[in-house]
């Protein structure tokens, strides 16, 4: 199960090694592929033993699911998020699992019907990889089950077809989920393809669209001779991203506001003096597009004296910074990354972006009070009566 590289080291065969071992723990449980992990019981009481038994996860990123969404679960396995998020999202959401894995999926499609009639969420597991989101697995299968390979032209054209039917029929298209989540499953995927899968879950995301991962990451770089180990690998160990590393990868896939929502303090593993813990960040998608200038403007609200964003705007405490109107929705979200953390300073006479400019927003600059009021707002109020108590004005 190993070939070598280009630098004459050992490269395993990642897909195949993390297909066995996933297939027999579908079938026997294995305790080694699996962190502590708590959830919701009142989730858990409503589904299967057997899912129960078959669940393999480090965390919980079901806990960001939301009412309503369409949710998209990589690695789905046995279907025991799906199902959870399936609870949560309700009847005008919808549940997607993609797996890799025959016999996972067998055992997360017995359950399917029944499971969504009782909650009244559509859920779906279709069997793909999740470094290519694009391509249906169960598609390809019916195609080479009517045209069999027997010579390399037969070999072009499924390959033609696989091309067409991602171009036509994608598995999953283009910005139509709300939320991504998985479960200790990310670093399973061989590090050639890993930028190819950050990708794919840019893609598929909606603008506004989260992304909630946990995973295990270790302290430091894994050495070679770890990477090489075939268990390690399969074990969600060897093939572990580094904290930083697992941060980056979204940011240099598009994501912002990147957050830690929760890493374990005590490591699940230590091998060779290298800590692998489990963690769960938190992702959003909403930062590409044009920056207008529309007279708006934010005040970090502190503690920290100054913060720099994504794109690298810089706040500083209790200043009114100059931002373009991109920066102010995602920074003015409820639902993002930075709700609560600024005043938002909208000008009295708003400007509508047929009618805005372009805005640099290479340039850290803080709002004139004037450009909010305008340059001839020259209005005298009085104290609102009103507005006083019993015993007089403040």
């Amino acid at each position: 199960m190993s070939g070598t590289n280009g630098d004459g080291t050992a490269a395993l065969q990642v897909e195949e090694v993390v297909r066995e071992r996933y297939s027999k723990g579908a079938q026997v449980r294995e305790a080694a592929l699996c962190c502590p992990v708590e959830y919701d019981p009142e989730f858990l009481k409503r589904l299967p033993e057997e899912i129960l038994e078959r669940d393999y996860g480090c965390g919980d990123p079901s806990q960001f699911v939301r009412e309503g969404d369409v949710v998209l679960d990589l690695g789905s396995g046995g279907g025991k998020i799906c199902y959870i998020a399936a609870q949560i999202t309700g009847p005008e959401g919808k549940v997607i699992g993609i797996d890799m894995n025959d016999e996972m999926l067998a055992l997360a499609r017995k359950y399917r019907e029944e499971l969504s009639a009782r909650f009244g969420t559509p859920v779906d597991f279709r069997k793909g990889k999740i470094q290519d989101l694009a391509l249906d697995l169960d598609l390809v299968a019916e195609y080479l089950s009517k045209n069999p390979i027997d010579s390399l032209d037969d070999l072009a054209r499924l390959e033609e077809f696989s091309e067409a039917l991602k171009r036509t029929n994608p598995m999953v298209p283009d910005q139509s989920v709300d939320l991504i989540v998985s479960n200790c499953v990310l670093n399973l995927v061989r590090e050639a393809d890993r930028k190819q899968m950050f990708s794919e879950l840019f893609r598929v995301l909606k603008r506004g669209g989260r992304v909630a991962v946990s995973d295990i990451v270790s302290d430091e770089e894994v050495p070679s001779h770890l990477k090489n180990d075939p268990k390690l690998w399969s074990g969600c160990v060897s093939g572990a991203f580094t904290e930083e590393g697992f941060l980056r990868a979204f940011e240099e896939a598009g994501f912002y506001g990147m957050e830690i929502v929760k890493r374990d303090e005590r490591p699940w593993q230590v091998v060779e003096g290298v800590e692998f813990r489990s963690m769960t960040i938190l992702a959003f998608k909403g930062k590409e597009g044009r920056c207008l200038e529309r007279n708006q403007a934010v005040i970090y609200n502190g503690p920290w004296k100054t913060v720099t964003d994504d794109d690298g705007h810089t706040l500083y405490r209790g200043s009114r910074m100059a931002v373009c109107g991109k920066t102010f929705r995602i920074y003015t979200d409820a639902g993002g990354p930075y709700g609560g953390e600024v005043t938002p300073v909208e000008p009295y006479d708003a400007v509508s972006p047929e009618d805005a400019k372009e805005f640099n927003c290479r340039v850290n600059a803080i709002r004139d009070p004037r450009e909010t009021k305008g340059i001839d707002y020259d209005r005298t109020q009085k104290p609102d009566p009103d507005l006083c108590g019993p015993e007089g004005c403040c």
